[in-house]
């Protein structure tokens, strides 16, 4: 019999309902042949993965679609940011039976996309003669190959169950540097290298933007149905069965959708919500204008990540702040969101809601006890963090047992908190000055010539709104899952978009079908 059929058949009927309402305003933004193609990979994916009974059947069907699907994208990123979350994360390891080695390395969705979908691209950009397109190592790429080589360097063991500490080798430090280019640098190559004109990296945003709208409809479903539709794949292919465990805040089951984690999925919808902030405007028609982000808000609300909310109006802030006439429009934005707010709070899901933030009801709330767990991990991490301040205490996880959790794990739900402990200020600043230096491009951009390309310049406004909001939110959640190729998706984008020449002349089109960027090789 047939594995996981109901479930397939209310992911596929929602993805198919959000697909066609959304043609009309999807096709704004990119090429009709390139929307076809990608969603029937999207739901060609969806079929093959609940009805597989593991992951490598699975696998024989996906690597063929992506590798043929982004062979004939007009561009490849938005063909990879929109099927990034098809389905969850589930790591399978690669079967090394007569090999002479104990593993490889594993497989899941992302790595499946790098393989089939980025590596070609790469190698296409490499060849092409587009005179826009970056050429040779720049700056941004300088730190994070640094990064990437601190963190192959000073190995830090995985967290086991059974306490086992592994140590490194050789033929780990060549896994570790080849897992770094396919899952980091080639995201951040790809978007940079290809972000050669604002129709594509407009394209990009509205790929992602509707993926995120299908997840948000899978979550508003599974809030309502108080059913997790994706577990199932856990338990059929034999990944993590703690991916399947059904948690809940005041009350009510916090969403998951395809994200495989409620954190990360509230931070992938809140970039999508500031992505939509910048496409709307070119959207005519009204009911799409008010009923998308209320679906993605619908979709965050869902997960209950306390992080991810305010990531989202920190976006929504960021926007104005970094467009010209910033001033209004932070006033036009604070008078929306508090009449939003107060809709939201007077409606039946307001009382949940206000349960979940600390300090407000019983000390004794899930809440307070969250907030609490964080304050002795972070005093505990200060102190350890003192102790290696320059390049980190890779074993650092073995002197915090007292804070292991009745799930067997140390929730160390703070990126930066993580880089100090492990790579220490030497990764901290590496880490950081990446990003900030892609924000710093497009604040310039979205800052320098407010009577120039005024697409242009919100576009930059709009990518350094979702920097400003991924960091705030990696303050509060780990770096996992979605959270890694949309960071080094932003810093690709953002300095693809600052080296743009702006065009006085350029108006909003109702539609901006998007040429390969890739033609020229």
């Amino acid at each position: 019999m047939p594995l996981n059929v109901k479930e397939l058949i209310i992911v596929l009927a929602l993805s198919t309902l959000v697909f066609a309402v959304g043609r009309s305003t999807a096709l704004q933004f990119m090429d009709e042949g390139d929307f076809k193609r990608r969603r029937n990979v999207w739901l060609i994916l969806s079929a093959a993965a609940f009805l597989s009974p593991n992951f490598w059947l699975f696998a024989l069907v996906a690597a063929p679609a992506l590798y043929i699907g982004g062979r004939k994208d007009g561009n490849p990123m938005a063909f990879y940011l929109l099927l990034m979350n098809v389905i969850p994360s589930i790591p399978i390891q690669i079967p090394t039976n007569g090999l002479g080695i104990q593993q490889l390395f594993y497989l899941d969705i992302f790595r499946l996309l790098s393989i089939c979908v980025l590596v070609p691209a790469a190698l296409k950009l490499r060849r092409s003669d587009d005179p826009h397109r970056i050429r040779g190592l720049q700056g941004m790429d300088y730190l994070l190959i640094g990064y990437g080589i601190l963190t192959v360097a000073f190995f830090v063991p995985p967290d086991r169950p059974d306490h086992v500490i592994l140590h490194n080798s050789f033929t780990n430090v060549l896994r570790d540097a080849f897992l770094f280019v396919l899952d980091i640098y080639l995201v951040y190559y790809v978007a940079s290298r290809s972000a050669t004109r604002k129709r594509v990296i407009v394209d990009a945003l509205a790929a992602f933007c509707l993926s995120c709208t299908v997840m948000a409809t899978i979550a508003a479903f599974e809030s309502v149905k108080h059913w997790l539709l994706y577990t199932g794949l856990f338990v059929t292919w034999g990944g993590d069965l703690m991916q399947t465990a059904y948690m809940y805040r005041a009350g009510l089951l916090r969403a998951v959708s395809s994200s495989g984690n409620a954190l990360v999925m509230g931070y992938l919808l809140a970039i999508g919500f500031g992505f939509w902030l910048h496409l709307k405007a070119q959207v005519k028609s009204p009911a799409a204008r008010l009923a998308i982000p209320a679906v993605l808000w619908m979709g965050l609300l869902a997960s209950f990540s306390r992080g991810p909310w305010l990531g989202a109006i920190l976006i929504y802030f960021a926007y104005p702040a970094f467009s010209p006439r910033g001033a209004s429009r932070l006033f036009k934005s604070a008078l929306i969101l508090a009449v939003a707010g107060a809709v939201l709070l007077a409606s039946p899901i307001g009382e949940h809601i206000t349960k979940t933030l600390p300090f407000v009801g019983s000390k004794q709330t899930q809440a307070a006890s969250s907030l609490s767990y964080r304050e002795q991990l972070a005093a505990r991490s200060w102190e350890l963090i003192l102790e290696h301040p320059f390049l980190g205490d890779q074993l650092a996880m073995t002197k915090m047992e007292d804070l292991r959790q009745g799930q067997g794990i140390i929730d160390l739900v703070n990126v930066y908190v993580g880089l100090a402990l492990f790579h220490g200020l030497a990764g901290v600043v590496l880490f950081m000055s990446f990003i900030l230096v892609a924000l710093s491009r497009v604040w310039h951009t979205a800052r320098s010539s407010p009577s120039g390309d005024n697409d242009l310049t919100l576009l930059a406004a709009c990518l350094g709104a979702a920097i400003v909001g991924t960091l705030l939110m990696m303050a509060a959640c780990s770096f996992i899952l979605g959270y890694i190729p949309v960071f080094f998706t932003l810093g690709g984008l953002a300095i693809g978009c600052s080296r743009l020449s702006p065009d006085p002349q350029t108006q909003p089109s109702r539609r901006l079908p998007v040429a390969s960027t890739l033609e020229a090789s």
